[in-house]
Parts: C-alpha cells; sequence; structure tokens
C-alpha cells in the first residue's frame, strides 16, 4: 500500500489540480517578510477569539430554567503565529539571523501561509493567510553537542488581508 505521498502525487498526475487524501504539513509554508522562514521544522497558525458572556433574565412567560443559559458573543478576532527552525550558517532564507532584526527594530512584517505545490499558478500564488504582523517573540535554544534552534512567535497587527472566513473583495 503507497503512503499519503505517493498516493497524493499518484492522483496528481491523474487528475491535475486535485489532490487528494492527507495534507503533509511539509507542503504548508510560512513566508516573513519576502522569504520563507528557513530550515523550519513546524509552525502553528491560531485563530484566536475574545468572545463575552451575556445572562439575562428569562421573559416572564418563560420558565425559570431559560434563565440558566448564557448568551455568548465575539468580540473580537486575533491570529498568532508559532515557528520553529534550525540554525544554519549558510541559510539562504528567513532564519534566526534575518528575523531577529525585524524584531528589534519593531517593524510591522507581512506573513503569508500557503500550500506548496499546488498545481496552477494561480493556487499557488494564492495564500490562505496573508497580513501585517508583528513579531512579539524570539528564543534561541543552544543545547551543547546538539543542533541549535529557535523559536519565533507573531500576532497580527490590525485586520489580515486573507483568512478563513473573510469575504474575497
Amino acid at each position: 500500500m503507497a503512503n499519503n505521498n505517493e498516493a497524493s502525487t499518484l492522483d496528481l498526475q491523474a487528475s491535475p489540480g486535485a489532490l487528494t487524501g492527507y495534507i503533509n504539513g511539509s507542503d504548508l509554508l510560512l513566508k516573513i517578510g519576502e522569504k520563507a522562514v528557513g530550515h523550519c521544522t513546524s509552525h502553528t497558525v491560531t485563530f484566536n477569539s475574545e468572545t463575552k458572556e451575556r445572562a439575562v433574565k428569562p421573559l416572564a412567560s418563560k420558565g425559570v430554567a431559560h434563565g440558566l443559559w448564557k448568551e455568548k458573543g465575539v468580540t473580537s478576532l486575533s491570529i498568532s503565529i508559532s515557528a520553529e527552525g534550525l540554525r544554519c550558517y549558510d541559510e539562504t532564507e528567513n532564519g534566526f539571523d534575518e528575523v531577529a532584526p525585524m524584531w528589534g527594530k519593531g517593524s510591522v512584517v507581512t506573513v503569508e501561509c500557503y500550500k506548496r505545490g499546488a498545481t496552477d499558478a494561480a493556487a499557488a500564488a494564492t495564500p490562505y493567510l496573508k497580513g501585517n504582523f508583528v513579531v512579539t517573540s524570539m528564543e534561541e535554544n543552544s543545547p551543547a553537542q546538539d543542533d541549535a534552534t529557535y523559536t519565533v512567535q507573531l500576532e497580527n497587527a490590525g485586520e489580515p488581508d486573507v483568512y478563513p472566513g473573510k469575504a474575497s473583495a
């Protein structure tokens, strides 16, 4: 039996533009600024909702049990991203040495999340998340006799241009 990567490749050859099966995490990429996160081992995108609960008295015509249920509404949305990578002497993408100055300047950076290997140019150029973010923290881990790694945390700076559920213009 073929693994999911082989199945996706076979399906791609049989029906261009129609990938099937599970998505391989290596095919979902994160770009900070103009380049992908270098030697990235993992990234996580978290879509957050702040909510507010409201307890209201039930209508006089309703029983007391109706007052036990609270209403809940969304008061704000935010997106946070974390990425982990390996430090590399000959980095060609945005690794620790390239992203750290973005943090140090306190600058707003454009971030994109997109799928690698889309079969048509339009799909390949269409991110599923894109917008302005700030680098909220960076961490370097340098254990003895092991790979040096880094993590970067980002949070949205205003409403992103592209995100799930946003109506297209």
